[in-house]
Order: structure tokens, then sequence, then C-alpha cells
């Protein structure tokens, strides 16, 4: 479970069975919020169901809030958390990659396995899309491996970048947060969609 200083005195046991309770709780919360429905994913990128916005940035304030309250009472060592290396390049062209096949399938790899779940043909399609895309890539990852660890930026964190204290710039995000729900709402009203 991380990083957690109580970690030792779990076992790997029950480690796992954490793990797996964590997961079926994301995958409910991912299905009740409506994540395996392609078409409420598909209305982010048309601005007419703001769902996805809402949930994953308020998934993003609460694990934020919760890693520094552990931090603050003692109970997880933020610096044992391991943030994988940036690199610029790579993340850009990714990002791209990933937006259009997002808005093209009407899923991302976490929903789209959410909506296999509940048998949903087309995120099984778009699952194979994506163990052929991670084949490509592998087989052929000498012939990007430049590109694709170049601009090599280490590993900073956003506050670092800013040179602000994390709180602060968890305060700042909260704030953030809250602004994009209120776009969030006033697209939905703006680009409207009947019941689908």
């Amino acid at each position: 479970m991380g990083p957690l200083l109580i970690y030792e005195q779990i076992s790997p046991f029950t480690n796992l069975l954490l793990a797996f309770l964590v997961g079926i709780g994301f995958g409910f919360v991912l299905e009740s919020s409506g994540f395996s429905s392609s078409r409420k994913l598909a209305g982010m990128f048309y601005g007419y169901d703001t769902t996805v916005l809402k949930v994953f940035f308020t998934a993003a304030i609460v694990g934020m809030l919760g890693l520094l309250f552990l931090s603050l009472f003692g109970l997880l060592d933020l610096s044992l958390i391991y943030i994988n290396p940036t690199f610029l390049n790579s993340a850009i062209i990714g990002g791209v990659i990933m937006g259009a096949g997002f808005i093209i399938g009407g899923f991302c790899p976490g929903t789209a396995f959410c909506a296999v779940s509940i048998g949903k043909l087309d995120a099984l399609a778009f699952i194979g899309g994506l163990v052929i895309g991670v084949l490509i890539f592998t087989e052929a990852y000498p012939l990007w491996e430049k590109m694709y660890m170049a601009n090599d930026l280490g590993t900073p964190t956003m506050n670092e970048v800013l040179n602000i204290p994390r709180g602060v710039f968890a305060l700042i995000l909260i704030v953030v947060a809250f602004g994009m729900f209120w776009v969030g709402e006033w697209a939905e009203k703006k680009f409207p969609r009947e019941e689908y």
C-alpha cells in the first residue's frame, strides 16, 4: 500500500487484499459515475457532459489532501512516493495520441476495462486496439527511443516547479478545481444534448 509508515505492520496478504478492495471500490465509482458509457466520456470533449472532469478533479483533490494530511500526522512519508520521470517530448506526444484515442474510442484504459466488465463490446474493441498499440510501441521501441527519452526533466512536482509550499499549491489546485466545475456547468448549459 505504498509508503505508509505502518506498512511493516501489514502482512503481504493484507496488503494485496487492501489493494484488491481499493480496486473494486474504484471500479464501482467509475461505473456509478457512468464512466462505462463511451457517450458520456466523449461528452466531456464536446462540452455536453462534464462528469469526467468533475469526478477526476474531485478524486485528485481528495487524494492530494489525503496524502498531505497523512503526512502531516506522521502516517506517510511523502519522500518515499515514487514519481515517474518526466520526459517532456514523449509526454506531449503520448498525451496527444491518448487524447485522440479517448475522443475516437470514447474510453481511456481504466474506463474501457470498467465497460468490458459489464459486457460492452465496443470497449473490448478499444482494449484490443490498446493491446496492439502497446505491442507496436514495445517491439519498435528502438526506433523512437531517442525521442522518448528526450527532454528529461527528472521527477519534479508542481509545487517544486512553481517554488511554493505543498499546502499553498493544494489550495491553488482546489480553487482551480472549483473554477473548472463552474466552467463545466456553464458548458453543459451552453452545449446541451438530449438524453442518450
